[in-house]
């Protein structure tokens, strides 16, 4: 069967490139770029911007043209945006080496200025841009992955600028979403954005955080991923969170007054490399679609509305020649160490695309830490290294998430992939300048680590698996390598057997239990509802639901995302108070 290629040239009526949209585009991203470090600091993770930044974006340009479509220049605002956010995102990295710079036995100076932060932050994103742009017609056309947040953000504007009775139920149930989404994370996120409702499963309750969370982020996230991801996501939970905590405690490798790192140190090991071996597996079996993308992709075949390859391959070398620089130059790294870092990303890049599109939950931590890993075999001991070497896969994978999201909600608005492309690589530095002058105010207003107000859970990750493979591999557990090469048997032979039709649906899925073993327990469970309410509302109401529970789940999606960005914007005007 002939997969589709391309929406039409010109599916929808409405402009694209115009200056106002430009304009509006830049906006948002100097606002999310702006916000969002405060929210990855104090959650840990980062909510869907996609959605908000398409609703920042449609209503801008509503107040300037009334009675013209909007959805195509709205996405310029949601592309900007999001990429933004992905930078923003990389905060984490800025803490980790704040955290490291800050202890005195770790001897190594690591914390940047705003102009150093704006270079790395600019030019490794950049890169990540650039090196993602020739797989949107592997993962959104030929794969179709869902990319639940890019698909929110393209329904969402689509409700916003439709027409007739369809049109009003799904808008209708898209703002009632989004308005109980919203009332119901209020609360909760200015209590410091941690209240959960905890339901204990196990003895080690206080370490795993089984349970249920409030949030209907979560549960709308899930409606659009569908039954079978979730429910693997919900067994790589229960392998996580209830199973392991157990056996590593019989074992005695933890104690039972242990902390959720010490339990995360051990699993990140299988559940790594269950989703790396699944994906490049993944990738090796479906290699001629691979190879038909990337001469699609060359030569005469390029479609006029693609970024072309010459400049995909001169903007990458320019962005690598000048990563180099920044991080030798001012960050004393070698020239071979970025080098390999970046070559060694690539594989993982395609696994996180890949993870992303099927889970909605980017790889970034899991797959950095496995960079680390791997410096601490290439450079051991060197923990400058293996956090910088690191801080480039985290940079480049999330820089690539945020394209591909947004090269989704393209294809489902008619935007055209060149335009949206151009757009994202505008607001790279513009999110960097954002996020080089926001997290230093942070920083000192109300300091990072430890159990100080922006405790970055990623952050302190980060740098304890640096600290512990500074110590030698020897350090990690004999039972934890295990584990890893098991993970790594099952991902091979689970990504072989779902390639049949009739067996995919009870072959147990290396994305989901990967990914599920390393999100915070209470948001799986969650996420896990969500499907299952879907999947219920499809076989009892399958005409009514058509119509607006994907719009109902778009609104759960921002109305808890739009409380992530408003609340912090709120608190650094002083218009409301933190605690």
């Amino acid at each position: 069967m002939e997969s589709r290629t391309e929406p039409p040239v010109e599916p929808l009526p409405g402009r694209e490139l115009t200056l106002r949209a430009v304009i509006v585009a830049m906006g948002v991203a100097l606002v999310i770029g702006a916000s969002y470090p405060y929210v990855v600091l104090k959650l840990g993770f980062g909510p869907n911007i996609a959605v908000v930044s398409a609703f920042f974006g449609w209503m801008a340009l509503a107040v300037m043209s009334r009675g013209i479509s909007l959805k195509r220049e709205s996405n310029l605002a949601q592309s900007a945006g999001t990429i933004a956010g992905q930078t923003a995102f990389l905060c984490s990295v800025l803490a980790a080496f704040d955290m490291l710079s800050g202890d005195p036995a770790v001897g190594v100076q690591l914390s940047l200025s705003p102009l150093e932060t704006f270079l790395w932050l600019s030019t490794s994103g950049l890169l990540g841009v650039l090196l993602a742009v020739p797989l949107r017609k592997h993962f959104v056309v030929d794969e179709k992955l869902p990319y639940a947040d890019g698909f929110a953000a393209g329904e969402t504007l689509l409700v916003l600028d439709a027409r007739g009775v369809e049109s009003t139920r799904a808008a209708r149930a898209m703002f009632a979403g989004l308005a109980v989404s919203a009332g119901l994370a209020w609360p909760v996120m200015r209590k410091w954005f941690a209240d959960e409702v905890i339901l204990p499963l196990n003895r080690f309750s206080h370490v795993t955080h089984v349970g249920f969370a409030y949030s209907l982020l979560s549960l709308g996230t899930r409606m659009i991923i569908g039954l079978r991801i979730c429910t693997n996501m919900a067994v790589g939970l229960a392998l996580s969170w209830v199973v392991a905590p157990v056996l590593l405690a019989d074992q005695g490798l933890i104690a039972e007054t242990a902390k959720k790192n010490d339990v995360l140190l051990w699993i990140m090991w299988p559940a790594t490399g269950m989703m790396v071996a699944g994906g490049l597996t993944a990738l090796f079996l479906k290699w001629r679609i691979l190879v038909r993308t990337f001469r699609q992709f060359s030569g005469a075949e390029v479609d006029a509305r693609d970024f072309p390859l010459r400049w995909v391959v001169g903007g990458s070398l320019a962005s690598l020649a000048a990563l180099v620089a920044v991080q030798h130059f001012l960050l004393g790294l070698p020239v071979w160490q970025t080098l390999v870092a970046v070559l060694l990303t690539l594989p993982l890049m395609l696994v996180g695309l890949r993870v992303f599109g099927e889970t909605n939950w980017g790889p970034i931590s899991a797959l950095s830490n496995l960079m680390q890993g791997v410096f601490g075999v290439i450079a051991p001991g060197n923990i400058q290294a293996n956090m910088q070497a690191s801080a480039v896969t985290g940079s480049i994978v999330a820089e690539s998430e945020g394209l591909m999201q947004s090269y989704k909600t393209g294809e489902m608005v008619g935007s055209t992939p060149r335009v949206i492309t151009i757009v994202q690589l505008l607001a790279v530095p513009v999110g960097a300048l954002a996020v080089s002058f926001a997290y230093p105010l942070l920083r000192e207003q109300y300091g990072v680590g430890g159990e100080s107000g922006l405790s970055s859970p990623i952050s302190q990750k980060w740098v304890g698996f640096a600290k512990l493979l500074s110590q030698g591999l020897e350090v990690i557990p004999a039972s934890a390598l295990s584990a890893l090469v098991l993970a790594v048997v099952l991902g091979v032979v689970f990504t072989v057997l779902e390639q049949n039709p009739r067996w995919r649906t009870w072959v147990p899925s290396p994305t989901g239990i990967g990914i599920g073993m390393l999100v915070p327990a209470s948001a799986v469970a969650t996420m896990f509802l969500g499907a299952l309410l879907e999947f219920v509302l499809r076989r009892t109401r399958p005409k009514g639901a058509q119509v607006w529970l994907l719009p109902l789940a778009s609104g759960f999606i921002a109305g808890e995302a739009l409380v992530a960005i408003v609340l912090p914007i709120l608190i650094a005007l002083g218009f409301l108070a933190v605690a």
